[in-house]
């Protein structure tokens, strides 16, 4: 390259500006100056092409003189002279093909750490103008019984009845350990595990519904009634499998790409640590960690105790008020109820946010803790779900895993085809949503299990703008606006208002 020391000199082989390494050998200047240096210097070495030497040793500058120059400029210092030779106007600005880091491609290659922190804020001063709106409407609405209710601490046959669950693992043991020692026959033993299961899972029904006890106490029974059942319903299917394969190996028959990870043995001890482990599948040894970080528990209790304190003060000050001044929403205007479900939605996606960080990562991270239980994958990243089949893959783990283990696959072993497996799984899931709401309201009416079910078309839905809208966020998109701004506020007005009804004509 062609650069004449004279500062009015020429620019003979303007090419020659594309050579990175002659960029490094300009003279550092001052900060300004250092920085379009190494602009230009970063832009043509990404620029990928190959650097040109100029085969007059008349018209190159050598290394020579470079050093001499870098050394004269570091002796006295950055002035106009040092920059001349910095980004040239004929250095070439734009040398390849980019995209927006907004645009459609490239979107979701750029961190957005900035755009997230601007959100937390908008949603910190929002939310603190409509906290302050709240207090002077409405007042403080928080009682002081709010944790601790009168009704709830005199539902003692609720809390008799959920330390009797207990009875039933120890029953399926002991039906376990007579299997072991050939005592009864086989089918002996999957009727009385029938019996066992379902009995744990009536008997609570029976007691809730002969208790006018409160809603609080009625969900947490069932909620316990159900993990009992299917933890005792995987402690049998999965004894009965080792069994199987333990006689099959001791009659020498052949058993293709099958393979038995843990020997069959029924222990007593093994069966307490999965009753109360954080996991619905059983399995007699499970992977553990080393020690327990006691540090690390007592900082996820407070989290704990402040997010659940959270969760409550949105309940008491936004939902109950706005669920009270709205009208059934399948009676009367039906604007007037878009908007109520509309303004219900918000405090209510916040709610469900605060259950779900509460029970799957905090209370589940530290029952395992304390237990040392190793495999902690209670969910996935379901804000990222594309569809709603994808959604209830990575929203519970524990469920889904025993829905995979000890449902869907044994439906598909018994020939039932995959359509139907999967409409099979959306009914006990749903069974078991409107178990845990209906009887402790102690109505019937289905919503529950309709909303549940409702799931289906949406998974036909969602799974054909995935395919026709391929790399977009659209399904994504339309499962956030059923599920969390339609569905649930919908359900909970509806629960609301028929457990309103009930209590208007019980008095």
């Amino acid at each position: 390259m062609a650069i004449s020391d004279d500062p009015h000199g020429a620019v003979r082989n303007p090419k020659v500006l594309n050579d990175s390494s002659v960029l490094r050998r300009r003279p550092s200047a001052a900060s300004v100056s250092g920085f379009f240096e190494s602009s230009a210097t970063v832009e043509s070495e990404s620029s990928g092409e190959e650097s040109v030497k100029d085969s007059s040793s008349d018209d190159s500058i050598s290394s020579d003189q470079n050093i001499a120059a870098a050394n004269s400029d570091q002796n006295r210092g950055p002035d106009i002279s040092s920059i001349k030779f910095t980004y040239r106007p004929s250095v070439p600005a734009h040398r390849r093909i980019k995209e927006s880091p907004l645009s459609s491609d490239n979107i979701f290659r750029q961190s957005h750490a900035g755009l997230f922190n601007l959100c937390i804020v908008v949603l910190v001063a929002v939310n603190s103008r409509l906290i302050i709106e709240n207090l002077m409407k409405y007042g403080w609405l928080i009682k002081t019984g709010f944790w601790f209710s009168s009704k709830s601490l005199r539902d003692w046959p609720l809390f008799m009845c959920c330390l009797s669950l207990a009875i039933f693992p120890l029953a399926a043991f002991i039906v376990e350990k007579l299997a072991q020692r050939k005592c009864i026959y086989e089918h002996i033993v999957v009727l009385l595990h029938i019996i066992i299961a379902t009995t744990a899972v009536l008997y609570p029904i029976l007691v809730i519904l002969r208790c006018d006890s409160a809603f609080v106490s009625g969900v947490t029974l069932m909620l316990l009634a159900c993990i009992v059942w299917l933890k005792l319903v995987s402690y049998a299917h999965t004894n009965y499998d080792l069994r199987a394969l333990t006689n099959s190996i001791e009659k020498g028959e052949a058993l293709p790409n099958t393979h038995m990870e843990y020997a069959y043995e029924v222990s007593f001890k093994s069966l307490a640590y999965f009753m109360v482990a954080p996991t619905l599948c059983y399995q007699p040894r499970y992977p553990r960690t080393p020690s327990i970080r006691k540090g690390w528990v007592l900082r996820q209790f407070v989290k704990l105790i402040i997010f659940t304190g959270v969760m409550g003060f949105i309940i008491e000050q936004y939902i109950n008020p706005i669920v009270k001044n709205s009208q059934h929403p399948f009676k009367g205007n039906i604007l007037y109820a878009i908007e109520r479900v509309l303004k219900l939605s918000v405090p209510n996606l916040y709610v469900w946010l605060c259950m779900f960080y509460c029970f799957f990562h905090l209370w589940l991270n530290i029952l395992a803790e304390l237990l040392r239980f190793g495999d902690r994958e209670f969910y996935k990243d379901w804000w990222n779900a594309r569809t709603v089949e994808e959604y209830w893959r990575m929203w519970n783990m524990p469920v889904h895993k025993w829905m995979i283990r000890h449902l869907y696959f044994p439906c598909l072993r018994t020939g039932i085809p995959k359509g139907a497996a999967v409409l099979i799984a959306f009914m006990v899931s749903a069974l078991f949503h409107e178990l845990c709401i209906a009887v402790p309201c102690h109505i019937f009416k289905l919503w529950a299990f309709s909303g549940i079910m409702f799931q289906v078309p949406l998974v036909l839905i969602t799974n054909y703008l995935q395919n026709k809208f391929s790399n977009s966020m659209v399904g994504n998109m339309f499962f956030w606006f059923t599920f969390c701004i339609l569905g649930q506020p919908m359900c909970v007005l509806l629960y609301y208002h028929d457990l309103m009804n009930r209590n208007s004509k019980l008095d």
